[in-house]
């Protein structure tokens, strides 16, 4: 048991997937907001198009 508790490959890999789990959650935020931001962006110009039009 101690020699598991003092290896350093299985801290890195653990650290390792810590950042990946970070980074994914950091992108399917960044992912929402930036498609709220585009939805609401192309519903504008639509309807700005929609009234030129008529």
């Amino acid at each position: 048991m101690r020699e598991l508790w003092q290896d350093q490959a299985g801290l890195t890999t653990v650290e390792y997937a810590l950042l990946l789990a970070l980074v994914v959650v950091g992108g399917i935020a960044a992912w929402q907001g930036l498609g709220n931001t585009v939805e609401n962006t192309v519903s504008d110009s639509a309807g700005i198009i929609a009234n030129s039009a008529s």
